[in-house]
């Protein structure tokens, strides 16, 4: 029996899209949307709720879908799923992944231009053959043309949290064979850059060709690319590529940083040793034809007169000027962070209650949790009134007095409206604990405007952190225009937080603001923007961006205790 979670939720979104695209009963298809949402909020065991056929207890699954559920987990495909395809010409679920369609404009150019794949929809855009569709037009054209250049540029690319899971399946597997002596993941993975093209590994043996042979025979492997004695290469089924480099034992320190790089790091690192009169490669380092012992990579930087460099800020960004001088910053660790905010409810567009949230932060350790819904703009999310605002509140506070040693903060994600106010009157904000203000519309503002828009939010003394500040979604949509260093200057000096979004889709702080951020004195939250139990763990994904960073522990304000955090809310507000 199979029952891969995230590939039913896939199944199901798909049969949606598809059903969609074909124009069927607006009410089966919310059906599957729902049912994946259900699925996507439910805590418990797939695969048991299978096998004892409940999967009609969680609410959103009626006895058809459930069926659809078991079906795919016997066979591995379903019947209504193949019908559908066959149906569909394949190209049209590719054209409905571009910015700026959805599958109503889809279905009016397949329908009125017989386009039907994504190289045939650049062809007729060039042609102008979209400009006289109705509710096109010659902007939305140009805005479709960027959307498929986005999606060329960005097609061998995967978000880190789809391949740091993959990879770490088969570094796992691959720590437990005899022939490996040391084993660690490298490039950039290791450095925990947001978007992955592939995944290297390192492996120290004195046996790499069985090695290679238990590699290329992996079960996770899709397709083996290549295969050789001391370099091979697979493909996962997620379309990612796993490089695989055996090299001894004596080796291994010197090819781990030479494939973590990056490539500017490792040049600079051999510049370096050039002017100390040593030679340094994937081999080893040198003082003319001798090898210079190493055991790790501690010792090779201190080989080259450096403290040791996390792999995180090898970018050649200044680290190695800073570990010259003894200066790496001790980084922020995942368990540093002490609570989250930037969290959703069922209040909003969360699939999860308020309590379920609370008592699944507490479960990961947590001292707190900071509940955001949506404001009353964010209509599309199911935004709060003032009326639900209320209610939620009074549900916090019971929740809170049953609760020792954890709480829950009130908060909201109030959306920045277009002039850079906030969402609610005066009386509704200072109702909150804390206030994210995000923006959600009007992305098309120029620099100017939409720098203006977030200045004036985080001049609002309500204002505590501003959310996912550029907008962008990774691998999806480019942020908008905004001057950075600006917000960044008026953040610090206004003592408002931003935030950096640990969301897999947004890691949002750019991490190439960081230098800039700490030198202007600024304060990060590492929030997940959970919309489910789950995504509390995306967390780890926030960290690893803020370590590249180069963020501290103080720099971060949820690694504050619960003491420490509601004494910061209470100035804040004042």
């Amino acid at each position: 029996m199979y029952s891969d979670k995230k590939e039913i939720i896939a199944l199901l979104e798909e049969i949606a899209l598809l059903l969609e695209l074909e124009d069927a009963n607006p009410f089966r298809i919310r059906a599957y949307h729902n049912a994946a949402r259900a699925l996507e909020g439910n805590m418990d065991d797939l695969e048991q709720l299978i096998k004892s056929e409940s999967l009609t207890d969680i609410p959103g699954i009626g006895k058809g879908i459930a069926g659809l559920i078991m079906e795919y987990a016997e066979k591995g495909t379903v019947k209504d799923h193949r019908d559908l395809l066959k149906k569909t010409p394949p190209g049209l679920l590719e054209m409905v992944k571009i910015p700026g369609l959805g599958p109503k404009r889809v279905k009016m150019i397949y329908r009125r231009l017989d386009v039907k794949s994504v190289g045939e929809l650049e062809y007729a855009c060039k042609e102008n053959r979209l400009v006289d569709l109705e509710g096109f037009g010659e902007k939305l054209q140009q805005k479709i043309l960027g959307g498929i250049a986005f999606i060329k540029k960005h097609s061998e690319y995967h978000l880190i949290s789809v391949a740091l899971d993959d990879a770490r399946l088969i570094y796992e597997e691959m720590c437990k064979w005899p022939e490996v002596k040391r084993a660690s993941l490298a490039g950039s993975l290791r450095r925990h850059k947001e978007v992955i093209r592939d995944v290297d590994i390192v492996v120290g043996s004195d046996k790499p060709l069985a090695v290679m042979n238990r590699f290329t025979r992996i079960k996770l492997a899709a397709e083996v690319v290549q295969h050789g004695e001391t370099k091979s290469q697979i493909r996962l089924p997620s379309g990612i590529r796993v490089d695989l480099r055996v090299v001894s034992d004596k080796e291994f320190p010197y090819a781990l940083h030479h494939f973590t790089g990056s490539k500017e790091h490792n040049t600079a690192m051999r510049t370096r040793a050039k002017k100390m009169g040593m030679k340094m490669n994937e081999y080893g380092l040198f003082k003319g034809t001798r090898l210079i012992p190493c055991r790790d990579e501690e010792e090779i930087f201190k080989k080259l007169g450096l403290v040791y460099i996390p792999p995180e800020m090898r970018e050649d960004m200044g680290e190695i000027q800073a570990a010259e001088k003894g200066a790496v910053p001790e980084l922020v660790k995942l368990e540093d962070i002490r609570g989250v905010f930037h969290t959703h409810s069922v209040y909003s567009d969360g699939a999860n209650t308020v309590e379920q949230m609370a008592r699944e932060a507490q479960k990961i350790g947590y001292e707190y949790i900071g509940l955001s819904d949506h404001s009353q703009s964010a209509r599309y999310a199911g935004g709060m009134l003032p009326a639900d605002v209320k209610k939620q509140h009074l549900e916090i506070d019971a929740l809170n007095k049953k609760t020792k040693n954890f709480k829950i903060f009130k908060g909201v994600e109030s959306d920045i409206l277009p002039d850079g106010s906030l969402d609610y009157p005066v009386k509704v904000l200072e109702s909150f604990d804390f206030i994210i203000g995000s923006v959600h519309s009007n992305f098309n503002l120029t620099k100017e405007a939409m720098t203006r828009r977030i200045v004036r939010a985080i001049q609002n003394k309500r204002t505590t952190m501003i959310g996912h500040l550029t907008g962008r979604l990774l691998l999806a949509r480019d942020g908008y225009l905004l001057d950075v260093p600006e917000v960044i200057r008026a953040a610090a000096g206004e003592g408002v937080v931003i935030e950096l979004n640990a969301n897999p889709h947004r890691l949002d702080l750019d991490w190439r603001y960081g230098q800039e951020a700490r030198k202007a004195g600024l304060k990060v939250s590492i929030n997940p923007d959970a919309h489910r139990l789950d995504g509390l763990l995306d967390v780890r994904f926030g960290v690893g961006i803020a370590r590249k960073a180069w963020f501290q522990r103080e720099d971060v304000v949820n690694a504050k205790s619960l003491k420490e955090m509601e004494k910061f809310l209470a100035i804040c507000r004042e």
